[in-house]
């Protein structure tokens, strides 16, 4: 790695190579979930988004920033009544809601979506716990946000946009549903491919938990990824913008599992 750019102004513990190493393997395995799922159903990322029905596709903008908007306020507000569960639990149960989401076709998909989703993002924001933040401060809850900014779990190739790791954002009520209303459209895209490949004809139950999982398990790593980083920086006193480019480097230079 190149570390020139990178003049940190205390030592990291373990050393800065290694934690970029570390935090590389756990966005190359969260890619690689995905696909692996996807391979198991038969099904190709590639076209996905043709395959739902022309309504559907209409109104999948609308009904993810919904979810989204939903979410924001559940996952935080349930945090205060329902304690936090652990990785592994917190998939069991976005299965569980894939399961009953593909048990009814696409329209339990959809319904679903926004349950999901605020399981996804609550256990966001268990993480950037985990790594020192506080989830109800507004800087904390924007980034938590833009976790789901990164290429979603059945991406083909290796280009997610990492430009979510680097945005920092003054931070109002109004900045924060701004930014609902930016990742929106983006993650739309990346929910359209999941109900898709909740339809392959194989039992929609499964498929669904399969898929879930798949979601759940990126989402997580990507928030590890991202409050990993900004803990590293804050830490070593780092600019963020080039440790994320470390990060890049680090990244091209190795395969995504298939």
């Amino acid at each position: 790695m190149n570390q020139s750019i990178l003049p940190p102004t205390k030592p990291a513990v373990p050393p800065l190579e290694v934690q970029i190493k570390a935090l590389a393997v756990r966005y190359r395995n969260a890619r690689g979930v995905g696909l692996k799922v996807l391979g198991a159903l038969g099904a190709q990322a590639d076209g996905l988004l043709d395959k739902l029905p022309a309504p559907a596709r209409d109104g999948l903008d609308g009904a993810t920033l919904k979810a989204l908007e939903f979410s924001f306020e559940a996952a935080a507000k349930t945090r205060a009544t329902v304690p936090d569960s652990g990785q592994w639990m917190t998939r069991a149960l976005t299965m569980g809601t894939g399961a009953a989401g593909g048990f009814g076709g696409l329209p339990s998909a959809l319904a679903e979506l926004p349950v999901t989703t605020t399981v996804i993002l609550r256990a966001i924001q268990t993480i950037s716990e985990e790594h020192g933040f506080d989830p109800s401060h507004p800087d904390t809850r924007a980034e938590c946000l833009q976790v789901f900014a990164s290429a979603g779990p059945l991406a083909e190739d290796d280009s997610t946009d990492l430009s979510f790791l680097t945005l920092r954002v003054s931070v109002t009520g109004a900045t924060l549903h701004t930014l609902i209303k930016q990742i929106a459209p983006k993650l739309a895209v990346v929910l359209g491919q999941k109900l898709a490949a909740q339809m392959v004809p194989v039992l929609g139950a499964v498929t669904g938990a399969a898929i879930n999982y798949s979601f759940t398990s990126y989402y997580q790593e990507m928030a590890h990824v991202s409050f990993g980083l900004r803990k590293l920086a804050e830490e070593t006193g780092s600019d963020r913008a080039a440790l994320v480019e470390l990060f890049r480097q680090e990244i091209s230079g190795g395969e995504v599992p298939r």
